[in-house]
């Protein structure tokens, strides 16, 4: 069986999928923009749109521009890599950016799968949620125009994938029959818990008995509650003298509303509030084993958002056996609630410090939730289980047809 993953990341979500298939004898393939990365198990080859949209198209149809012109420079890629041997069984492609826009047409006898995140609505609760002003009339146009990459990759593949329910249900119901819910997996024979340390980092040194709060995130963002954490934090300090913070991610905004040149939300945190700055840790990005040690440090892990897209970050820490402090959004709810989590108010910095308090103050009742969190993600979410269904799946796909496809999918 030959496959072909088209992302403009590498590997993204769907590294380990990769690495499945490739294990069970697949032929894989790997289409990315990325052209920094290539891996000696899969079959690499990289595209780069010719052109940035055109300034002078209506700003409705840049989004759509912009997948179209990708989605261009991915069929001309495939057309030369076809000359060395691609010519898929099936082809998985992340949707929204183009990459999958015109397989079909390069690749006629492929069967092909959408992997979809999240579906542009109007109001948007992710927007709504931080601020429930309703939207401009040219608010909501610009959102809706954001859906046409989409909503082309939705009449076209075979099949979609959606990681959770909370992220399906934005779909207009009458797509919802053509996709199913499944998520990518955790590596939890990875993240999973180990002895109590401390973390050694350049510029960090805690020692094992320190409380060490993390916080991880893309950006520095409202959209991940990076303010209200904050602002937690500076009250908790207060308590607890002996509390520190890492704070892993980019001071960047990743999500939502980008800010002028020379501004971020870090900098305005700086001048909004008093912290013990020698007690709260900036690491940027990390590699994948720093990443871990953080986890396992993590005396009480913080995950907060809107209701969006939810983050791997906090299903690998509570996989890990963090003490999780959760946003109470729909997003955070479809896996952590009371029984395997603390669960606070997002908007409340009081709360959020007063929820940080409470499991600091007694690590031994809270053990409990600890490991409910890691027997959820191992019982639910654990990729040893699930790579073995989307193998299945993608074999369903590629030998059916039309509903009974998506019904030997869905089994």
């Amino acid at each position: 069986m030959q496959v072909l993953f088209l992302h403009n990341n590498f590997p993204a979500q769907f590294g380990g999928l990769a690495h499945h298939l490739r294990g069970h004898g697949w032929d894989v393939w790997f289409g990315t923009q990325r052209k920094d990365l290539t891996h000696a198990d899969l079959n690499t080859f990289h595209y780069s749109p010719h052109r940035e949209p055109d300034r002078r198209v209506h700003a409705y149809s840049t989004t759509w521009e912009r997948a179209v012109i990708n989605g261009q420079s991915v069929a001309r890629a495939c057309i030369e890599v076809k000359k060395s041997g691609l010519n898929p069984d099936l082809v998985v492609s992340h949707s929204g950016w183009g990459p999958g826009m015109f397989v079909k047409d390069i690749f006629p006898g492929a069967r092909t799968i959408g992997y979809f995140e999240w579906y542009y609505n109007s109001p948007g609760p992710d927007v709504q949620f931080l601020d429930p002003t309703p939207p401009t009339y040219d608010h909501a146009a610009r959102s809706r125009a954001r859906n046409a990459p989409i909503l082309l990759d939705l009449a076209s593949v075979d099949l979609g994938i959606c990681p959770t329910h909370w992220q399906q249900s934005q779909f207009p119901d009458i797509f919802r029959k053509k996709m199913i819910v499944h998520h990518d997996g955790v590596d939890t024979e990875y993240y999973k818990p180990g002895p109590k340390q401390g973390l050694e980092l350049p510029g960090i040194s805690l020692s094992p008995e320190t409380e060490i709060v993390t916080y991880v995130a893309r950006g520095m963002e409202p959209y991940r509650g990076f303010p209200q954490f904050m602002a937690a934090l500076e009250k908790l300090q207060k308590r607890r003298k002996n509390v520190h913070a890492v704070i892993v991610g980019d001071d960047r905004v990743a999500y939502g509303k980008k800010l002028e040149e020379g501004d971020s939300h870090l900098r305005r945190i700086m001048s909004e509030i008093d912290l013990d700055w020698s007690r709260t840790h900036f690491t940027g990005f990390l590699s994948r084993e720093q990443y871990t040690d953080v986890i396992r440090a993590s005396s009480l892990h913080v995950y907060l958002t809107v209701p969006f897209v939810l983050s791997w970050s906090m299903m690998e820490a509570m996989s890990s056996g963090c003490l999780l402090v959760g946003s109470d959004t729909v997003a955070v709810r479809e896996v952590a609630n009371e029984s395997n989590a603390i669960i606070t108010d997002f908007h409340d910095p009081e709360a959020i410090a007063a929820a940080m308090d409470k499991g600091l103050s007694d690590p031994t009742r809270c053990e409990h939730l600890r490991k409910a969190a890691r027997k959820t993600i191992v019982e639910k979410y654990s990729a040893t289980k699930i790579l073995e269904e989307k193998r299945r799946i993608f074999t369903a796909v590629v030998n059916g047809k039309g509903t009974a496809k998506r019904k030997a999918a869905a089994a």
